[in-house]
């Protein structure tokens, strides 16, 4: 298979760790008999800093000319300065709007051997395998008007909440399918004893919910959800929410199962879809080799499987990363104290020869 992809590394950690990732989509191809054609674009402050454009032309044309988007990471203190629709994150809503990708799949498992990673006890953290599919093209990160109005020291915000009932149903029947390959239960979080657009998004789940009857539906609000996932993560199967909410519980659930950098996500449902991993930027650690690949190479692991439906070589690069694990293998997000930490590409270069082994015992493999 032609494995056609457009790399975005970013920003701080971005390139290192997209590194990483494509050095083991490299790995795979040989392994599996595919071809990777991968072409490299500026996003985010490396192309304001390269073009005075978040996301140039060429960027958004080379992503919608391939199969699947592997993205580092936008943005940084640096680019504070610039106006809004200039800033780093605008040209990362600016692509994920161009590639039509509205349900965002966030999954957060705790590793065994990791527990004692997470800032909760390890009974509490113990198997915690859970997925957050979180809309992504609605709500108040898209809504208008939005605008600061009026003199310093009198100015005023607004931001706008916003949801149309086809873009709530779409989402939803997306967490209904996942719910049914998983543990048949789904959580619909909202904020609907407040917000309207909350009351629309309960009623349209609900409406949704007849389609799966073999899908046990509950719903919570925001506030509690977040309470419940450090009270009992393990708990938690599917969780479907909207835009804010997803970002913000996505990243606490990172925290849980121990570190932000071993979770990917894969973006989809539009004409490409987008992987990265969760984490941000982290500018204060870019270009010293120190940050945790894994959840670029998770987000690989995603791409394989929904972008090319590739899942026997998508198992294999999950398995890699949990037999290193297994290992005691750790980057300094995950070490404990006095105990000695791999750099990124030592990480990495585990992952490679792991995945090396791991494929040996894959039918798929050619030989």
């Amino acid at each position: 298979m032609l494995l056609n992809i457009t790399a975005l590394p970013g920003d701080g950690i971005g390139p290192e760790v997209t590194d990483e990732g494509i050095k083991v989509l490299d790995t795979v191809a040989e392994l599996f008999g595919h071809q990777l054609q991968l072409n490299k674009k500026n996003i985010g402050g490396a192309a304001l800093l390269a073009s005075n454009d978040p996301l140039p032309a060429d960027t958004l044309q080379a992503c919608l000319a391939s199969s699947a988007v592997l993205l580092g990471a936008v943005g940084g203190p640096a680019f504070d300065k610039y106006p809004s629709h200039l800033r780093p994150e605008a040209g990362l809503l600016r692509l994920r709007r161009e590639l039509g990708v509205f349900a965002n799949l966030r999954p957060a498992t705790c590793f065994p051997g990791l527990e004692e990673c997470s800032p909760l006890r390890a009974e509490v953290v113990r198997g915690t395998d859970l997925v957050i599919v979180r809309e992504l093209l609605g709500g108040i990160y898209f809504g208008e008007p939005r605008e600061t109005k009026g003199a310093t020291g009198s100015r005023i915000a607004t931001d706008t909440m916003r949801y149309a009932e086809f873009e709530i149903e779409r989402i939803a029947h997306i967490a209904f399918r996942m719910a049914q390959a998983r543990k048949r239960k789904l959580m619909s979080v909202d904020k609907a004893n407040v917000l309207d657009c909350s009351r629309l998004w309960r009623s349209v789940v609900n409406s949704v919910a007849r389609h799966y009857p073999d899908v046990a539906l509950t719903h919570m609000y925001v506030d509690s959800a977040a309470m419940a996932l450090v009270a009992r993560p393990s708990e938690f199967d599917v969780v479907l929410t909207e835009n804010m909410f997803g970002d913000i519980l996505s990243d606490q659930a990172g925290a849980v199962v121990g570190s932000l950098g071993i979770l990917g996500s894969a973006s989809i449902g539009g004409k490409v879809g987008l992987y990265e991993p969760i984490h941000g930027s982290a500018p204060d650690i870019g270009g010293k080799n120190v940050a945790n690949p894994i959840g670029a190479i998770a987000s690989v692991a995603m791409m394989l499987r929904h972008a090319f439906n590739l899942e026997a070589e998508a198992q294999c690069v999950e398995a890699a990363v949990k037999k290193v694990l297994e290992t005691g293998a750790r980057s300094r997000d995950i070490a404990r104290s006095g105990e000695s930490s791999l750099s990124t590409e030592q990480m990495g270069t585990r992952i490679k020869g792991a995945l090396l082994k791991v494929a040996e015992n894959t039918p798929m493999v050619p030989g």
